[in-house]
């Protein structure tokens, strides 16, 4: 189990809350006390309930397979993390979860990580959750030894887009492809 630190986060002069994060991970601006931590059984049903509400699509289905596969195999290269309220002990609410992979010789691509799933409690966004998931996992990546991050998001897809943006991310060397296949 990682150890955690707390950090006392300072916006202007005025110390806000805590964050609380892998002791191996930086930490990111925030007005929320938010733990980074790993995925583990008992955040399924939560994962599930988070992902329903935003998409407006029940996948539990999808998310059982989504924890057999990243949150307990190949951790080495696989991070399934979620986010949660450090300051609320009896909240067992999850604030969002990142997962992503180390990807290796895809069509020429040296080894890099790969973020598939980012999502945050709609009332959290704004509030450094997303942040704070970005940064644990991209430390992960570099931990890992890998120094580049990729993702997708569809075109029409504003907030993501705009986040990604945030966080430094801009179009890569490589374009997406697609056919229908009736």
């Amino acid at each position: 189990m990682p150890n955690y630190a707390l950090w006392v986060v300072e916006k202007g002069q005025k110390a806000v809350d805590t964050v609380a994060v892998d002791t191996n991970t930086q930490t990111t601006r925030t007005d929320t006390a938010v733990r980074v931590r790993r995925v583990q059984a008992a955040d399924i049903p939560y994962v599930i309930a988070l992902d329903t509400r935003v998409t407006k699509l029940a996948k539990a289905e999808y998310w059982n397979d989504v924890f057999r596969r990243y949150g307990k195999q190949r951790r080495h290269e696989r991070f399934f993390l979620v986010a949660e309220n450090r300051m609320r002990q009896t909240d067992s609410r999850l604030l969002g979860f990142i997962i992503g992979e180390i990807r290796a010789w895809e069509f020429g691509s040296t080894p890099c990580g790969w973020v598939f799933a980012l999502s945050v409690e709609p009332e959290m966004r704004l509030h450094g959750v997303g942040s704070a998931l970005f940064e644990a996992i991209s430390d992960e990546f570099r931990k890992a030894g890998v120094g580049k991050m990729r993702t997708m998001i569809a075109r029409d897809a504003r907030l993501p887009l705009l986040f990604f943006r945030s966080e430094g991310m801009m179009a890569g060397p490589y374009i997406q492809l697609e056919k229908d296949l009736d």
